[in-house]
């Protein structure tokens, strides 16, 4: 019998695999909260609260309370109706323990417990109980205290009756495992972000979050919004300058559907639409996103030409007119809700797109007639992204009509590399002729090209496309990586996976950083979110000794390094001596001592904040003021040599958040930069001016 046919015939029932209760979760637990990083950590707090704020979205809470405990615990009570604790008749085990072990079990599959929800599959507090090394979960129900728990998602004793008590509601204390995540330390910036957002979505609900992990830096908050996605608005505007009073606002029922929307425009460049579905923020929007956007395109098309705004003649606004410098909140409660994926990130409903469609059509259509004032500033602004995007467009147009002529020419200050695949292939951006001229000669010719920009890109924060398309280093570096900009934009005919971002250590390379990223971040998001926008780190002190060099990234690291090679020093010079008296310090280690208070004391002595060289003892420390001064031996080693570099990879984690931190720092309104600055100026411990 050949090893084939043996191969075959050894594939037998036993070799089916079989994983029961919670065992799947364990096994893959990336199929069910995303991954087992920060963000699926954080998944497990709000597969918790998706059932608190469930119930407090059918009527029967109005207060949710998270605390994070000592030794990553966290703690989740609400004051609904409490999970039953009566036996289940399917399972023959209290409805408590089946809801808490089993998968796709629980109230949201049929009946009239929840009409609406945010949970998705059922799976949500079992899957947390599954990656959790320990879990208790306590009812109120029925004038008793009821108390179970759990370890792994296994059962470690029968649904206990406490003892009586008043009121109703559950309590949820987890303690996520670390087997599965390494890295457990919640982020109160994340949860707080989140539970607000909650708040806005749900009107009238306490949203209380506590972190005790420290004694001494206790925290608290507490949410509670009477205005909902209007106050949401508000929020987000803040510090914007709106172009209409009043904020539109409708809350309907269409087909089952409950369909709420509110929106604002301001005087901004960018629009913001974020979009909920059962108060699951769905970032990849979905069919409810498309609906309104279809009807608000439609009216606003409509009451511009019906009002004499746009000539029947004229081209109609586009999606990205309409868009421009709108904030806009667009919330659905749905029976059914079809999510793809477990992470809920986009709605797949068509009936969604219906409902919201027309209310939104109808809704906004009345707004607009009854409010003339608000509807011609709406329109004006319409007008003027209109004009603004042909403008861009003629300008885009001559650009890639100058490119074809020349056969796409890459741009003269370009070094590029020989090879021809991209996924190889890496694009340094660097500050600066001095050091692109270093960077040119240290580079591997192979895989690195290199870019050297001449002075401050434009803010492009601050500039429309058309403008920002007549910058030569702007124009330079788009057609450096090849694929395009905004709707002729094509990740796939990009020239390299590795695009590195490289500027100076003082605050005139901080802020070329800045500028690069708003352009990235602005015009080449897919760049970001495939991962392919590095900030390189180069060191700021060279210290030598002799024949041994090392490179430092802080005061730190050198005050280490300068320690370090003092020691070894001074071993070299006790070395084949003998020490005479027991008590009697000799020459040698007093040499040590001296070296160790100096590491320790940092006093500057050592150091050329100017630049240069200094020694002390015999060693050279050399202060980076500026790529500029590295050879390009130094910056081979220390910046482009795959083997010994550091780069730090460009990531969005908060979309929403980071729009808003690019609009303060790089916007035209100098107020709230000059707040954002005042807050955190006393964070800086290393400003390099």
């Amino acid at each position: 019998m050949s090893k084939k046919e043996k191969s075959k015939n050894s594939y037998t029932a036993k070799d089916i695999y079989v994983l029961e209760g919670l065992e799947p979760v364990r096994k893959r637990p990336g199929m069910y909260i995303g991954s087992t990083g920060t963000d699926g950590l954080h998944h497990l707090i709000w597969e918790v609260v998706d059932n608190s704020i469930d119930e407090a979205m059918s009527g029967f809470a109005d207060f949710i309370e998270v605390i994070l405990l000592p030794g990553n615990q966290v703690s989740v009570v609400d004051n609904g109706r409490g999970i039953p604790v009566e036996t289940h008749k399917q399972t023959k085990v209290s409805a408590l323990e089946t809801v808490m072990v089993t998968l796709h079990a629980g109230g949201k599959f049929g009946g009239e417990s929840y009409k609406v929800s945010g949970g998705l599959h059922g799976v949500g507090v079992s899957v947390v109980n599954a990656l959790s090394q320990w879990l208790q979960v306590e009812v109120r129900r029925d004038g008793w205290l009821y108390k179970q728990e759990y370890k792994k998602g296994a059962v470690l004793y029968k649904v206990k009756k406490i003892k009586p008590c008043k009121g109703t509601g559950t309590a949820v204390i987890f303690d996520p495992d670390p087997e599965i995540f390494k890295d457990r330390d919640f982020s109160w910036q994340k949860i707080v972000d989140h539970l607000r957002q909650q708040a806005y979505l749900t009107k009238k609900i306490k949203i209380a979050i506590k972190d005790e992990r420290e004694r001494d830096n206790r925290k608290c908050h507490n949410f509670y919004f009477d205005g909902g996605i209007v106050s949401y608005i508000r929020y987000l505007n803040k510090g914007e300058e709106p172009r209409h009073d009043n904020i539109f606002y409708i809350e309907k029922e269409k087909e089952g559907i409950i369909v709420e929307v509110a929106l604002q425009y301001v005087d901004d460049l960018q629009e913001r639409e974020i979009s909920f579905a059962n108060n699951i923020h769905t970032i990849e929007g979905g069919m409810h996103l498309t609906g309104f956007r279809t009807a608000i395109t439609r009216t606003l098309n409509d009451y511009a030409k019906k009002n004499g705004f746009l000539k029947e003649s004229e081209d109609n606004f586009s999606g990205e007119d309409i868009r421009e410098g709108l904030t806009a909140i667009v919330s659905i409660k749905l029976r059914e809700p079809q999510f793809e994926g477990q992470t809920k990130a986009k709605l797949g409903n068509v009936e969604a797109r219906s409902a919201t469609e027309v209310v939104m059509g109808e809704a906004f259509t009345e707004f607009l007639e009854k409010n003339p004032n608000d509807a011609r500033a709406i329109i004006s602004k319409c007008l003027l992204s209109q004009k603004a995007r042909k403008a861009a467009k003629a300008a885009k147009d001559v650009i890639i009509r100058k490119g074809a002529l020349e056969g796409m020419t890459l741009p003269g200050k370009l070094a590029d590399c020989s090879n021809r695949d991209p996924a190889e292939s890496e694009l340094f951006i660097v500050e600066g002729e001095s050091a692109g001229g270093s960077a040119k000669q240290g580079r591997d010719r192979k895989i690195q090209a290199i870019l050297p920009l001449k002075g401050k890109i434009l803010n492009v924060e601050k500039a429309r496309l058309d403008r920002m398309l007549d910058s030569k280093e702007i124009r330079a570096l788009i057609i450096a990586i090849g694929a395009g900009i905004q709707d002729s934009f094509d990740i796939e005919k990009i020239r390299y996976h590795r695009i590195i971002i490289m500027s100076d250590a003082d605050v005139d390379g901080a802020h070329i950083k800045t500028l690069i990223l708003t352009l990235f971040f602005r015009y080449f998001p897919q760049i970001i979110e495939k991962g392919y926008l590095y900030i390189a780190h180069p060191p700021l002190f060279r210290v030598q000794s002799g024949k041994m060099a090392q490179y430092a990234f802080s005061d730190e690291e050198k005050d280490k390094i300068v320690g370090d090679f003092l020691k070894i020093k001074s071993e070299k010079s006790v070395e084949g001596k003998k020490v005479s008296q027991k008590n009697k310090k000799s020459k040698d280690m007093e040499v040590i001592e001296e070296a160790e208070a100096a590491a320790e004391e940092n006093n500057g002595t050592e150091e050329n904040t100017g630049g240069g060289e200094e020694q002390l003892k015999g060693i050279v420390i050399q202060r980076y003021k500026g790529l500029g001064e590295m050879n390009a031996e130094q910056l081979w080693e220390t910046t482009l040599n795959p083997a010994t570099r550091v780069l730090k990879q460009v990531m969005i984690e908060d979309n929403e958040a980071a729009n808003k931190i690019f609009d303060v720092l790089m916007g035209p309104e100098v107020a709230p930069r000059k707040r954002f600055i005042q807050t955190h100026a006393k964070k800086v411990t290393n400003l390099d001016v």
